[in-house]
């Protein structure tokens, strides 16, 4: 790509105290994680018959111990570059629907790889498959934008150019580790050992939102069987996957409400509709009344962030407003929102006179995690980082558009540890101070490569007769 240069190399795995880390695999760092042998962690299995299901995590256990050392070797080839890759997307972030450089820089490292990646219409995003395009298609994603805040890691050698934009959600860790992953399941391809198709999906603004419908506009998930992503999570340290079954993210709407009146005056509010009144009955029994009409199990939640009205004391103003948003984990209850809301809305404004109209603009789905989908995942990281690195994580009501995908389409998200084990500060996300330990990486790239084989896998043993789980780990092991 012209004007830019390969990744620097050199560059070394940083954890959060500024001190470099060494390179290579994450247990010899003392990242408190162990490889384990053949075997999987109990738990729930993916929806097939019984044999099949212990036939599958066998496969998975003797494809994934022939996997470690492929992918302790590609690390120790390639994981200072992914770093590398890291702190440059980091030092030059890029808004929603603006992440031009960014999208270049993916689609030459990728290019330079033999790969033929596909950039999305509006010309920021892409997607790009690897391997053959017979058997079944697994989707990586990873969103790839910035947020609207100052970067204030004043020490940081890859802190943000770019004034009031920063990599404050950890997507340049996210796109390293697909990109990483897709990298080595490159090679994997080209040795003939992937048992399937897998699609990297670079997603633009996941932030605004609205990237994750662009990329399904364009095909991004067209004839793919699961789709797969990370997220960062400051609050696991580095070296453990948090994993949850169901919903994991909350949809994530928001609402406008205007409130209209003749007005008056305060002296006599029984001859005119008394607006403010009106709309604090508004504001205080919506919420109230909306969790009524649905399971209390879907946490359907409406909370309010600006309500306004009036400029004087004594005057009965004619119009208002409040605004606010809607959080929900279930799925059927996030479709019902809307119109459960204005019905209620409009119930309760005829009570008091006065006109009320809702303005209801959709966020984001939630994310529901397939169990099958988080089985695979659980099986992968089993293999990879050990037992003790999976653990179970909260749901969250923030919102994430990958949700988008699984309304279509089974898969799950998984929380990626980025804290430095032991260390007490306290970085979060959407916070300008936000960082992680980069070793985090490598971690990520294992853990996304072994669970694309892992659903390949298990989409080849359901493709019937023939299509045989242990001949990808004989071949595996023979690489």
């Amino acid at each position: 790509m012209p004007g830019t240069e390969d990744p620097d190399r050199r560059a070394a795995p940083r954890s959060e105290k500024g001190g470099p880390a060494p390179s290579g695999p994450a247990h010899a760092q003392g990242a408190h994680m162990t490889h384990m042998g053949p075997g999987v962690m109990p738990g729930p299995g993916p929806a097939t018959a019984p044999g099949a299901a212990d036939e599958t995590r066998h496969a998975v256990g003797e494809a994934g111990a022939a996997l470690q050392p492929q992918l302790d070797g590609f690390l120790a080839d390639r994981e200072a570059e992914l770093v590398a890759f890291r702190r440059d997307l980091h030092a030059h972030p890029e808004l929603g629907y603006n992440e031009y450089r960014t999208t270049e820089r993916i689609a030459a490292r990728l290019k330079k790889a033999g790969l033929e990646p596909r950039v999305l219409p509006r010309g920021t995003g892409l997607y790009c498959d690897i391997g053959p395009d017979d058997g079944h298609t697994v989707a990586l994603r990873a969103d790839i934008d910035a947020l609207p805040l100052q970067d204030e890691k004043e020490h940081a050698p890859y802190r943000s150019t770019v004034p009031g934009v920063a990599h404050a959600c950890g997507h340049d860790v996210h796109t390293a580790m697909v990109l990483g992953a897709g990298l080595f399941l490159a090679q994997q391809a080209e040795a003939g050992l992937l048992p399937g198709r897998v699609r990297l999906l670079f997603q633009p603004a996941e932030e605004t939102p609205g990237g994750a419908l662009d990329v399904m506009a364009a095909g991004g998930i067209a004839g793919v069987d699961r789709a797969f992503a990370l997220h960062c999570d400051p609050r696991i340290e580095v070296g453990q996957l948090g994993l949850r079954t169901g919903a994991i993210t909350a949809a994530c709407d928001k609402v406008y409400v205007k409130v209209t009146g003749p007005g008056g005056h305060t002296a006599r509010p029984h001859l005119t509709a008394d607006l403010v009144y009106a709309l604090a009955k508004i504001v205080t029994e919506l919420p109230a009344a909306l969790s009524r009409r649905v399971d209390p199990r879907s946490s359907l939640s409406l909370v309010w962030g600006r309500v306004a009205a009036g400029s004087v004391a004594n005057a009965i103003p004619d119009d208002g407003i409040a605004e606010g948003t809607v959080r929900c984990l279930d799925d059927e209850a996030w479709h019902r929102a809307p119109e459960m809301m204005d019905a209620l809305l409009q119930s309760v404004a005829s009570a008091y006179d006065v006109e009320a109209s809702l303005e209801y603009v959709r966020g984001v789905p939630p994310t529901v995690n397939e169990a099958a989908s988080v089985q695979m995942f659980r099986d992968a990281a089993t293999q990879v980082i050990g037992e003790e690195g999976v653990v179970p994580t909260p749901q969250s009501l923030g919102g994430e558009d990958f949700g988008w995908y699984l309304e279509s389409i089974p898969g799950a998200l998984a929380r990626l540890g980025v804290r430095e084990p032991g260390s007490e500060a306290e970085y979060d996300l959407h916070r300008g101070d936000f960082d992680v330990d980069e070793r985090c990486i490598g971690v990520g790239v294992r853990v996304l490569a072994a669970t694309a084989l892992t659903a390949l896998w298990d989409g080849a043993r359901g493709a019937g007769p023939g299509a045989r789980l242990d001949g990808a780990a004989e071949g595996a092991a023979l690489s």
